[in-house]
């Protein structure tokens, strides 16, 4: 029925190993999180855009050490000689650290895991050199770890994307649509995050199943602002 309600459920990702599509965007990404046991210092910063995969690839690495995963901006209010005592940590958004406490949380967090030989995954957009911190010493640390980068997709991981997206919402797509997508869509992750999102919305608010045509008209209308 056109013009029903579309309530906005939450959406649940695949986040597991074999839901992440391997290309050559990633793969060193995924190999140095693999190689986890050989991080000079134990430490290591995973960079890339928004929805490049970071958090997908974190969700991996902790499923491969039992590490806990925490964002920066809950640091300053973390338990962090418990949190260290997991061994392994992941900090999501660790170039967005919210305050000055968060700084200090992050940089006990890092001294407590180097005393006991554990590991300390970090994610950004940004490499350290960019992240501004008001703590020296903690600047010098992080600039200090190992820095592995997602680069922008290629056609394969585009569609891989496009594909998983679709599924996380539970939209089932012609294979034909999402060839067509690729080619009309701005390339990067974000873009296609906020395509599938507005595709979704249209075929709710319509009553109409993601087609080819509901696709153009959605585009037409991204394009044109």
């Amino acid at each position: 029925m056109k013009g029903q309600l579309a309530f906005d459920l939450p959406v649940r990702p695949a986040l597991r190993r074999e839901d992440f599509f391997v290309s050559p965007a990633n793969a060193l990404a995924l190999a140095a999180l693999d190689g986890w046991r050989d991080w000079p210092r134990g430490k290591m910063v995973l960079v890339g855009p928004t929805g490049a995969g970071k958090t997908h690839l974190v969700h991996v690495w902790a499923a491969m050490t039992t590490a806990e995963i925490i964002p920066a901006a809950e640091l300053a209010a973390a338990a962090i000689p418990a949190l260290a005592a997991a061994g392994a940590v992941a900090v999501e958004d660790a170039d967005a650290l919210p305050d000055r406490a968060a700084e200090e949380a992050l940089f006990h967090l890092h001294n407590l895991l180097a005393a006991q030989g554990g590991v300390l995954l970090m994610t950004a957009d940004s490499p350290p050199r960019d992240w501004r911190l008001g703590l020296p010493d903690l600047a010098s640390r992080v600039q200090a770890a190992a820095v592995t980068r997602l680069e922008p997709p290629d056609d394969a991981l585009l569609s891989a994307v496009l594909i998983k997206l679709f599924s996380d919402r539970q939209i089932a797509v012609q294979p034909a649509l999402i060839p067509y997508l690729v080619q009309r869509m701005d390339r990067s992750f974000e873009a296609a995050r906020g395509l599938v999102t507005a595709l979704d919305a249209r075929s709710l608010a319509e009553g109409r199943p993601v087609t080819r045509a509901l696709a153009a008209a959605v585009l037409d209308r991204l394009e044109t602002g």
